[in-house]
């Protein structure tokens, strides 16, 4: 069943985004070079998957990080986080606001890769930090939105992320997917930053 939702949801969030999508790619072509649908690394279900995205950073960004450790915002664990990042584009700007560019993802939920809600997928190098009584997290498959995106989202403290996402674990069902992806729609159209 949850399979099904999966297919069904994302079917239709890419029937959605398709009437803008030549819109979105023109934007972050005319903008800066590089190709505007990108694969980062994240891991999902024990391995490492390539999550599409529509490119919201110039060219390369990744590899300007080390460069920006000390304006690392998050002290508190693996995470990386710059509030007004020097790398994000002006259309990517627009884009992470609405959250336009995480619509591809559903490439990777139709994929079998992710899952419409599932706790958040994060890099390689970041998983191998969780402590472990979180290290399963790491076997689940990961969500494009879930409880800890609609709970504060990368606003969170490390270790109150993955308890939020061990308690979808532990507790997931088809009810709480469904309030979990209503509370994510109703906060993309009421304060899109806050997923």
């Amino acid at each position: 069943m949850k399979r099904g939702i999966d297919i069904l949801g994302a079917g239709i969030g890419l029937i959605l985004i398709a009437p803008v999508t030549p819109f979105i790619v023109s934007a972050i072509k005319h903008e800066s070079d590089g190709p505007a649908l990108i694969r980062l690394p994240r891991v999902s279900a024990g391995k490492k998957v390539h999550v599409y995205k529509f490119r919201s950073m110039i060219n390369n960004a990744h590899a300007m990080k080390p460069t920006l450790h000390e304006q690392n915002e998050r002290k508190d664990g693996p995470f990386f986080k710059i509030k007004n990042d020097p790398r994000v584009t002006k259309v990517g700007r627009v884009l992470r606001k609405f959250r336009l560019d995480e619509f591809p993802q559903l490439i990777n939920v139709l994929k079998g890769e992710l899952s419409l809600v599932g706790p958040r997928p994060h890099e390689p190098e970041e998983v191998i930090h969780y402590p472990g009584e979180y290290k399963h997290l790491i076997l689940a498959k990961a969500g494009v939105t879930g409880l800890s995106q609609v709970n504060g989202a990368s606003s969170l403290p490390f270790l109150k992320e993955l308890e939020l996402d061990s308690f979808y674990e532990k507790n997931k069902s088809l009810w709480l997917d469904m309030k979990i992806i209503g509370k994510t729609i109703s906060i993309i159209f009421t304060d899109p930053t806050a997923v």
